[in-house]
């Protein structure tokens, strides 16, 4: 058998109409009636909103969670399991889903919770910068306070974080072919989240973790891990810490990964994962297209 990994995008892979295809499906309709019960609206209709109601964060993260935890109920129903997941930021916690570490239910309440706090956060900015020399960026970073790496994305794929003043200064001072400010509430992935974060620890205390079916690779600490109280650890240190994503796609291929299906909206994940691992089989799935024939 071929040894495959499951993996799952976060904020950015979103999109208007997403989902679709399952929003009438049987099999999908009771997780989408629980989810509007526990976030007090509407799955498919914020995803077919016009308005891009689905780019806020407060509805992105929520949306994204319900429809990739129902794709993943139908690859399981198809007879279908993967070797390890890892999933990106938000992403996250539909690995941790897929690997039975907590019900839909228990990963939507934390999901909603983390949405809320951080579409209310208003301090900071992030940036991508694409194309630089990476050893100029880090020197840089290392001598400018209040900015990190906060996405780690590939050799030339990478996302600041941190006060206006210094991600600007980065952006002015570290050569890159491009260089974009992110429409987002606040410096994601950074120190200056920490009281977002211990507020959402309260909640996440709440919530017993299982230990994983599956090895999970988690985005602060890219090795694989089964443990519920490391998992539970890592997760806790999420909102603050980096997503370290290159180190996890080259991870894979050390774990004997030779197959990896991108399962959510959009192909963010695959076309950063080609890059680094040119030689892995790259597959999406997004839709009931795209699910493999039952088994």
């Amino acid at each position: 058998m071929v040894k495959t990994a499951w993996i799952f995008p976060g904020q950015g892979s979103q999109a208007i109409g997403m989902g679709a295809d399952l929003y009438d499906l049987p099999a999908a309709q009771p997780k989408f009636e629980q989810a509007a019960q526990i976030l007090g609206w509407s799955v498919p209709a914020v995803c077919q909103q016009e308005d891009d109601q689905v780019s806020q964060t407060l509805y992105t993260q929520p949306c994204l969670y319900v429809i990739e935890s129902i794709l993943t109920d139908l690859m399981h129903e198809r007879g279908q399991s993967p070797d390890v997941v890892a999933g990106h930021s938000l992403g996250e916690y539909v690995a941790l889903y897929a690997a039975g570490v907590f019900d839909f239910e228990a990963g939507l309440r934390l999901v909603k919770r983390r949405a809320e706090l951080m579409d209310s956060a208003s301090e900071g900015v992030m940036a991508a910068l694409l194309g630089f020399d990476r050893a100029q960026l880090e020197q840089q970073i290392a001598q400018t306070p209040d900015v990190v790496l906060a996405n780690d994305n590939n050799a030339g794929q990478v996302v600041i974080s941190g006060t206006a003043e210094a991600v600007e200064s980065v952006m002015a001072t570290v050569k890159s072919k491009r260089a974009v400010k992110l429409n987002v509430s606040g410096a994601f992935h950074s120190p200056l989240m920490a009281g977002a974060a211990a507020e959402f620890q309260t909640v996440l205390d709440q919530v017993a973790f299982h230990s994983a079916k599956i090895p999970v690779l988690s985005n602060v600490d890219p090795t694989a891990a089964t443990d519920a109280a490391i998992l539970k650890d890592r997760l806790s240190r999420q909102m603050t810490g980096s997503v370290r994503w290159r180190e996890i796609s080259l991870q894979l291929p050390e774990l004997g990964v030779e197959r990896v299906i991108e399962i959510g909206p959009g192909k963010v994940l695959t076309g950063i994962l080609k890059r680094t691992c040119p030689e892995l089989t790259l597959e999406n799935v997004s839709g009931l297209a795209e699910l493999p024939t039952i088994l």
